[in-house]
């Protein structure tokens, strides 16, 4: 099959591409998915995050390799597969980052990703239904909302915030990201509304985009510095695509690399000793691998307003399943589960807050791996900017088998003293007077060990917040993947669209930037193709 674009992972960045590319109706797109078509309930209503996130349901639930931070615990790492990719399964958190963040890519030699860069894409993906400012859109497929029915702890944990002395924020995507405050999410109409639905919907019926799903890239194809199509295994039987014009890899932080290696394009030691015949040497695929690692408090309640397994707490789950059912969102059904939070600075001295915490109304073990008995809440705290980096690798010349994963969390001691002092901030909220009636009593408790004692746990307990970026990093260096175009350096119709592409690591939940990258790099691909055509 041959096509002008192919696009290779339905997930955050690739939706989007695919989408916006088909708008020509003069040019086709395949889009590649592994998995299968975003039509389970569980996508849908946002509730249904907690049969997916702990599970391989909807789920690559990818482990790491054993992580010598982490007392060489294996850490867990769910990446969606299906349509829409981990924005059908992830918390729909909506926040960009700080405004610093992406002058830093541009300080880096990333031309055209300063703030001022990529705000208009920002806007360009939002529509907010709150905010109605110049910095947010309000005609962008991406829904931006309030939680219908937000439960009353995440009032209490405000309240205790500014019992705390911390300030309140009212939009962390506003002109300041410090403070404490309920975060938006991407809903619409009290359903998740992931970048599947925000964009694919857009294209139905569009004859020039063709959606595969159970489709698995096995390798790209190359001739000489070309990329000219994919090779795939498509619902259990071989099938190659071809393409006229670019090979979009949308796959995401860890097989994206994967995918180019397993093609032959990266180290050339690695390459060699996976038996891979060598295309194109890049030393920097599947480096830089960063992620947020994250310490999670918890907290049995007195209120029974939180999720939790007893007689009332189910009954309540089943009564606002039915009502859900039924069209009224309103009820546990359509939580988020991190209902809100706050972005802190552990110093004042520092120019951002390096610190950001996630509430959620229900008592998380483990991913919610492990079921805990009482009702309760958690705090989430993660450090924003860790030094430590890893990489993913390959496990064996085998698409099937997963790739190997070292986020090599808590390498740097930097890391650990500074998420220690967040925690610390953390418990001056947890243990206000507002929040007495929810954080009653700690599950495990941890927070009133001295610090030597806190740092153990917090190895012990530290894991992901979901947020892997930078295994196929822009730049214009030598370990660089792409440049700012996001074109694979020294090839031809290739490029690397997600959040692979991030040279650095953004102050906050990855979702939203992955989609603003993909608006951005449409417009590159749209802008080749127009400057071929005035060749031609």
């Amino acid at each position: 099959m041959e096509f002008d674009y192919i696009v290779v992972g339905g997930g955050s960045a690739g939706a989007v591409m695919a989408s916006r590319l088909s708008e020509d109706p003069n040019v086709t797109v395949a889009l590649l998915e592994y998995g299968v078509k975003d039509r389970s309930p569980a996508i849908h209503t946002p509730f249904g995050l907690i049969a997916t996130v702990p599970t391989p349901y909807l789920n690559y639930a990818y482990k790491t390799v054993p992580q010598p931070g982490l007392l060489n615990r294996r850490g867990y790492q769910p990446r969606g597969k299906t349509l829409g990719g981990s924005s059908a399964i992830n918390a729909m958190v909506y926040v960009r980052g700080h405004a610093q963040d992406y002058d830093d890519w541009a300080a880096l030699g990333n031309d055209g990703w300063s703030w001022q860069d990529v705000l208009p894409y920002f806007l360009k993906s939002e529509r907010n239904e709150r905010i109605h400012n110049e910095l947010h859109g309000q005609d962008g497929p991406l829904n931006v909302a309030e939680l219908v029915s937000p439960a009353g702890a995440r009032t209490a944990f405000v309240n205790g915030a500014r019992e705390a002395g911390f300030k309140i924020n009212t939009d962390f995507n506003g002109p300041e990201q410090e403070g404490v405050g309920v975060y938006q999410v991407t809903q619409v109409n009290g359903h998740r509304c992931s970048s599947a639905k925000a964009y694919l919907s857009l294209a139905a019926g569009r004859t020039n985009l063709v959606v595969f799903t159970k489709t698995k890239a096995l390798r790209l194809v190359l001739h000489g510095k070309t990329c000219v199509g994919v090779d795939t295994i498509m619902h259990g039987k071989r099938q190659s695509f071809r393409c006229r014009r670019e090979v979009i890899v949308s796959a995401g932080a860890f097989n994206s690399p994967q995918l180019l290696l397993l093609s032959g394009i990266g180290p050339e030691q690695q390459l060699l000793d996976n038996h891979i015949p060598v295309s194109h040497v890049l030393p920097g695929v599947g480096e830089n691998l960063r992620d947020h690692p994250d310490f999670v408090a918890t907290y049995r309640s007195v209120l029974r307003d939180v999720i939790g397994p007893s007689p009332v707490g189910v009954w309540q789950l089943f009564r606002d399943a039915w009502r859900f059912s039924k069209g009224d969102y309103a009820g546990l059904m359509n939580t988020n589960g991190a209902e809100a939070g706050g972005f802190l600075k552990t110093d004042s001295k520092l120019q951002r807050p390096d610190i950001q915490l996630h509430f959620v109304i229900a008592i998380l073990r483990d991913h919610a791996r492990k079921v805990s008995p009482f009702h309760g809440v958690s705090c989430h705290t993660c450090i924003l900017r860790p030094k430590s980096k890893g990489w993913v690798r390959l496990a064996s010349n085998n698409p099937l088998d997963a790739p190997l994963i070292n986020p090599n969390f808590l390498a740097e001691e930097e890391d650990v003293q500074r998420l220690l002092k967040g925690i610390r901030l953390s418990q001056k909220i947890m243990e206000s007077r507002a929040m007495a009636s929810y954080a009653h009593k700690e599950t495990h408790p941890v927070m009133h060990l001295p610090d030597d004692e806190l740092v153990t746990e917090i190895r012990r307990r530290t894991d992901t917040v979901y947020h892997p970026v930078g295994t196929c990093r822009m730049g214009d260096d030598v370990m660089a993947v792409v440049d700012s175009q996001l074109r694979v350096r020294g090839l031809h119709g290739l490029r690397v669209v997600d959040a692979s592409v991030m040279p650095t690591l953004i102050g906050g939940n990855t979702n939203a930037p992955t989609i603003m990258i993909a608006e951005k790099a449409a417009d590159m691909v749209k802008s080749t193709c127009y400057e071929q055509r005035l060749v031609i």
